[in-house]
């Protein structure tokens, strides 16, 4: 063996390599721990070299090229020694000098690789990486394969290997992913340049088909041989007429050239070779058909089961005859068993291949739908085959975020059938089935049918047990799930909000946006909002929202502080949220902050010392200047000062330092907008309620005339609370109490008009007979007694119950408001409110039989204060 001479050519190209200097030629050794090229002459070449080339000894000294290609085969283990078995081919052609082929020989190899160091304690996966990076004859791909031999070497005991005993205990042998098992038992490996011959048994009877078409199949699995099989039009003709022809006699032989196509599926630039066959359409074709075959398996099956028990209840028929008969049944179970799988087998390589052609084919897609593939994708999840589960359920999650195929899936009871998937021990159908749930809950209907087929529960469980990859689906679906009032009640009875909860605090960055969604909407629910506070947990999400200023936290805590059973436990930490509002940065952290504080309504809060201590005064003018501040920091101000108005220091407080002025040019700039002006003329009620105050109110501003004008505006809630309030003023003020009363008169007389005019001009229009019950309501006194009068001796007389009955069906029967109903504060409270306050108001006695009698009901619709 001599050194490499120069001037030698050495092409090395992948498994290729080339050279030639004369009668010498250079090529790469079959080594399996790749030692590196080394020079062989035609003299040298033995059978060290896996090659008989007895044929050299023909050629020339003049052939130019020798050409050698290396195919890594089948992997295997030693049947008694601690080795693997590489299988590999070798294949050799001699070029001449116009570089066409002269001569080739192909022959099968085998290289043991021998683990003398493999014992118990050997770490597996540093073995396979070793061997991979050692051995040039396995490919990289196949590193978990080569962890799952030398894991099952590892594993097997020495009396097994003797006995050939299969132990239930161990791990079962890998089988081979390339190799063709005849019936023989014999394995015969495809080769690339015999594909002709291969051709030629697509023409024989069924089994010769089914040969070749498995030998086909081989050439496909491996990628190098695709774009050869490509360019040979004949063979995907004949493959393809021997699936349409006779598809239903073999279902090995429909599931092998399904798979060949399946082969080209993979790669999406010979999805056209698929199209262009039709193998698409015929595959939707197949599965029909099998999915129906498959039923009447079925049905046949719990025949012969019902005859067989019906049978042996007989008191006629022998032992022998029914054991014979259950001999017969048991042969029939295990032959529908085995029909089954090959079904299952066909049933997967079509859909994977019908998945992989839709993928970015919309036209597909629909072609597809058309022909019902969610039906059958869906019939098919009633199967137990793992494999073939995880696969429907993939493809039905991609079809799932069109509406058109979503709309299908409800029509065909797609959830119904999923609860038993989320029971399976592997882990994948697990994910799939809550990705498609994920996308299936975005649909109102579809969410309500989860819920209601106790979906619920089996999520809050897998949350429990999920790791990360999983967790934020969960999530995601309970979030989807709460968004619903009377599903959040349904958390209260699991785990899932301490569970939520501790997961905040926690701080758990994978999934915690998701998370604190999840705990912004459960916090709207009363119960709720009281198993998060427990042990603590307040002041530890306080410290989080604080420490990170971190806005969802707070909208999350914003959202517990609503509850009245709950805000006692805010009182400590009112300083520290007022300190906020001038020290932090973060807009979005000062919006929650200044929410929570306009939901603490307790009477134990002295607002006008903390608004003095921390200075809010001026923060609080300066943001009122119409356009200096974010609309949303605004109205929760308003919000805020209506909620500190309720304290009569605090009423005095912004009456000294002309806040009313501010709100009032506020109230003038933002007229359009129903949400501010509701909440500025409810911080108008609450200083009209204190005496200190109601004066400033009356004669120093201009809010009087603002609210007689708010009498007719189109949002109802508008109307009740300036019609609350001016009865306040008209009770306290004279003066105001007869230009009140003259505007309300003018109001209900227009409205009146207005009735009488409609109903006259439909009378006209209809042209009804005079005698018809239907013209009535010109007598009726239920029409009557909606007028509103004031005596002349006693302003205080009117009957504010039948002002509210008016103002409530003239807002019922607007067809067209213009302003939405508040989200912020409810206003069935204000009665409430207004009865509480009688005792500060110096008015006479009857003034106590007034408002007792004229509390305020309002609609759920008219609800106020309603959190985002």
């Amino acid at each position: 063996m001599g050194q490499r001479p120069e001037g030698a050519l050495h092409c090395f190209d992948g498994q290729y390599t080339t050279m030639n200097v004369g009668s010498t030629f250079w090529i790469k050794e079959l080594n399996p721990f790749d030692l590196g090229p080394r020079a062989i002459s035609v003299d040298e070449l033995n059978q060290d070299t896996a090659l008989d080339l007895r044929i050299l000894t023909e050629i020339e000294i003049a052939v130019n090229l020798f050409i050698r290609k290396v195919r890594s085969g089948t992997l295997d283990v030693h049947p008694t020694e601690k080795a693997l078995v590489v299988n590999y081919d070798v294949e050799a052609l001699i070029l001449g000098e116009l570089g066409d082929p002269m001569l080739g020989d192909r022959k099968e190899c085998q290289k043991i690789i021998r683990l003398k160091s493999l014992n118990a304690d050997t770490n597996v996966s540093l073995l396979a990486k070793e061997v991979m990076e050692k051995c040039s004859l396995i490919h990289e791909s196949k590193l978990h394969e080569v962890e799952q031999l030398i894991y099952y070497l590892q594993n097997r005991r020495t009396n097994d290997i003797i006995a050939g005993s299969d132990s239930n205990s161990q791990p079962p042998r890998p089988a081979s992913s390339n190799s063709l098992i005849t019936e023989n038992s014999e394995v015969e490996r495809a080769v690339i340049s015999n594909v002709d011959s291969y051709i030629e048994l697509l023409y024989e009877e069924i089994p010769g088909k089914i040969k070749g078409s498995s030998l086909i199949l081989q050439l496909a699995r491996v990628p190098d041989n695709l774009l050869e099989l490509t360019k040979n039009e004949s063979l995907l003709s004949a493959l393809a007429r021997v699936l349409r022809e006779d598809w239903r006699r073999s279902i090995e032989l429909s599931t092998n050239i399904i798979y060949i196509f399946f082969c080209f599926s993979t790669y999406s630039q010979f999805h056209n070779i698929v199209l262009e066959y039709r193998i698409g359409s015929l595959c939707m074709d197949i599965i029909d058909f099998e999915l129906c075959r498959y039923d009447q398996w079925k049905e046949d099956m719990e025949k012969r089961r019902k005859q067989f028990e019906n049978t042996t209840v007989s008191i006629t028929v022998s032992e022998s005859d029914i054991k014979k008969l259950k001999e017969e049944l048991e042969k029939s179970r295990k032959k529908f068993k085995s029909l089954t799988k090959k079904q299952e087998q066909l049933l997967r390589v079509a859909f994977y291949l019908l998945l992989n052609i839709a993928e970015n084919a919309m036209e597909v897609e629909r072609k597809m739908r058309k022909k019902n593939v969610i039906g059958m994708l869906i019939k098919t999840l009633d199967r137990t085959n793992t494999d073939l589960l995880i696969l429907v359920v993939t493809f039905l999650k991609k079809l799932s975020i069109f509406r058109e195929n979503k709309d299908l899936m409800i029509k065909e009871n797609i959830i119904d059938k999923l609860p038993r998937l989320l029971q399976n021990n592997n882990a994948d159908l697990v994910l799939s089935t809550l990705k498609l749930l994920f996308n299936l809950s975005f649909d109102a209907k579809l969410r309500a049918r989860m819920i209601r087929v106790g979906m619920l529960p089996k999520w809050i469980k897998l949350l429990s047990q999920a790791d990360i990859k999983n967790r934020s689906i969960i999530v995601g679906l309970l979030y989807h799930a709460s968004m619903d009032d009377k599903v959040k009640a349904m958390f209260t009875n699991t785990d899932c909000i301490s569970m939520i909860t501790n997961m905040v605090i926690s701080e758990d960055e994978h999934v915690r946006s998701e998370l604190i969604a999840l705990g912004i909407n459960l916090a709207i629910n009363n119960k709720n909002a009281q198993l998060m506070v427990e042990n603590n947990h307040l002041q530890d999400l306080i410290k989080i929202a604080f420490r990170n200023q971190d806005a969802l936290v707070m909208k999350m805590i914003r959202n517990i502080s609503q509850h009245n059973s709950i805000k006692e436990n805010f009182v400590e930490f009112v300083g520290d949220f007022a300190m906020a509002l001038t020290q932090s940065d973060s807009q979005d952290f000062v919006l929650e902050v200044i929410g929570v504080l306009g939901n603490l309504e307790l009477s134990d809060l002295d607002y006008s010392q903390i608004i003095q201590r921390c200075n809010l005064i001026p923060w609080i003018r300066n943001n009122l200047v119409p356009g200096k501040a974010q609309d949303d920091i605004v109205l929760e101000i308003v919000i805020f000062l209506g909620t500190a108005a309720h304290d009569e220091d605090c009423a005095r407080l912004l009456c000294k330092a002309d806040i009313l002025l501010s709100l009032i040019e506020l109230l003038k700039a933002k007229q359009e907008d129903d949400e501010m002006v509701l909440q500025i003329i409810y911080i108008f009620y609450q200083i009209a309620k204190h005496d200190s105050t109601r004066d400033y109110l009356i004669r120093e501003t201009e809010a009087p005339g603002y609210l007689i004008d708010l009498m007719h505006d189109k949002n109802p809630a508008i109307r009740k609370v300036c019609d609350t309030c001016l009865d306040v003023i008209a009770i306290c003020d004279k003066n105001w109490a007869a230009r009140i009363k003259v505007e309300k008169f003018r109001s209900h007389n227009q409205q009146w008009l207005e009735m009488v005019e409609s109903i006259g001009t439909d009378s006209i229009n209809h042209m009804l007979p005079d005698d018809d019950d239907s013209l009535s309501p010109f007598i009726s006194d239920d029409l009557l007694k909606h007028t509103i009068l004031f005596s002349s001796d006693n302003i205080a007389s009117f009957n504010v119950d039948d002002g509210f009955s008016t103002m409530k069906h003239s807002s019922e029967s607007s067809e067209n408001p213009s302003r939405p109903v508040s989200r912020y504060r409810d206003l069935d409270e204000i009665g409430e409110l207004m009865t509480r306050s009688k005792s500060h108001m110096s008015v006479a006695s009857g003034i106590e039989d007034l408002y007792y009698n004229s509390r305020m009901k309002f609609n759920e619709s008219d609800s106020s204060h309603i959190l985002i």
